[in-house]
């Protein structure tokens, strides 16, 4: 192997080259940010920094933001406050014990509403078109007076696809409940406003947007009910106890500053490098299938099976090539079943083990596309010709 392309950048992203020289010059400040010392203060000051560069991020003001440790975390703390709301919680909906998700939400979202429902918490799932598209009206005839808070990501993580998130917030807080976006795919590849979205929570991370792993953020709307997940020290004003990660939070901090100012510019690369990669693959491989919305969808991801050709077996041999990308959520690849989300879309099993996901990211280049569609070719066909299942069709 003698070339690396790396496409899997809905998994995890490399840092910044500004962003690892900025963590490597402030290795010495190791002072802890809850101190009140000089070492202690030149930590915080960073700290203080980084949240105003979150919150500028996505429109929000920087005491909205709270770190934490990843994106799951960050779920966890809104969802599981519904169960243990706690004495801090003011304006929390009373006497609701409902929530309502998507079918196609993160792992960290179903397993934890899974384990929520084993405390009395009730619930309901809105299923999602061909497209993984929610219908908002589904929401309006789901939604009770018993419904304490909807979550449903703003971005699905396999497919691309983009919900209607505004209009799905206004419906929540017309019944009385609270609303909360799993943002994670969404921030750094289009525009996120909470301000205008109208949100009461959003979960941010870090190593998505090419920042440090081990760090990620929770937005909650000034006024919005809160308990934590976490008990212990007074850290991020008491809503996230233990010692703060300065250089984790602060290279986050550095990342969210870059990228604000040129979203728009690569949301138009990511998109022309994908359609050259979709019609590229429309060209040359018969019996495919892309997967998502076609319009509604972040530019940097393109979801495709291809009949006959099972997806760990393309992304073995697309990997010998140099070529890295992903059958599904990175959080679930160890599993042998379809994707959960595809299957959720109609696809039949077949197919949905048929899918790879392509995640195009900063670096990536036309002729980088071009060399994927060179050994795509040959790699599919070659994987069919083994397949019992694939009868061969026409383009």
């Amino acid at each position: 192997m003698n070339r690396t392309v790396y496409l899997d950048n809905n998994a995890t992203t490399p840092l910044l080259p500004e962003v690892k020289k900025h963590i490597q010059e402030i290795f010495d400040i190791y002072g802890n940010a809850s101190s009140m010392h000089t070492f202690g203060r030149a930590a915080g000051h960073l700290i203080k920094n980084a949240r105003k560069n979150v919150a500028s991020l996505i429109n929000a003001d920087p005491s909205e933001i709270i770190f934490t440790g990843g994106g799951s975390e960050s779920n966890n703390t809104v969802l599981k406050m519904i169960a243990f709301p706690g004495k801090q919680s003011y304006g929390f909906p009373k006497g609701r014990k409902e929530i309502i998700t998507s079918v196609i939400e993160h792992p960290c979202v179903l397993e934890t509403v899974k384990y929520l429902s084993d405390y009395g918490i009730d619930v309901k799932f809105l299923k999602v078109d061909k497209f993984g598209i929610i219908n908002p009206d589904s929401l309006s005839e789901l939604i009770s007076e018993k419904t304490a808070l909807v979550s449903i990501m703003m971005a699905n993580n396999e497919i691309g696809t983009i919900q209607n998130i505004k209009k799905m917030s206004e419906i929540a807080h017309s019944r009385g409940a609270l609303f909360h976006t799993d943002a994670v795919q969404a921030v750094g590849k289009i525009p996120v406003d909470v301000a205008d979205l109208d949100i009461d929570y959003l979960t941010l991370s870090s190593h998505k947007i090419y920042g440090p792993k081990g760090v990620a953020a929770l937005y909650v709307k000034k006024g919005s009910p809160l308990s934590p997940l976490i008990h212990g020290g007074h850290q991020e004003s008491g809503w996230r106890a233990g010692t703060i990660n300065t250089m984790g939070i602060s290279g986050f901090g550095k990342t969210a500053e870059i990228i604000k100012n040129d979203i728009t510019e690569y949301s138009i690369k990511y998109k022309a490098l994908r359609n050259r990669l979709k019609e590229g693959i429309e060209k040359t491989i018969p019996d495919v299938s892309f997967n998502g919305h076609p319009d509604k969808v972040l530019p940097n991801t393109l979801n495709v099976s291809f009949a006959g050709a099972e997806g760990e077996a393309s992304l073995l041999y697309l990997d010998m090539q140099g070529i890295a990308i992903s059958t599904g959520s990175a959080c679930a690849t160890r599993t042998l079943e379809p994707s959960y989300v595809l299957m959720a879309t109609g696809l039949g099993a077949e197919m949905a083990h048929g899918s790879i996901r392509f995640s195009l990211g900063r670096e990536t280049t036309e002729d980088e596309i071009d060399y994927v569609l060179e050994k795509l070719e040959g790699i599919i066909k070659n994987i069919r010709s083994m397949s019992t299942l694939y009868s061969g069709g026409k383009k």
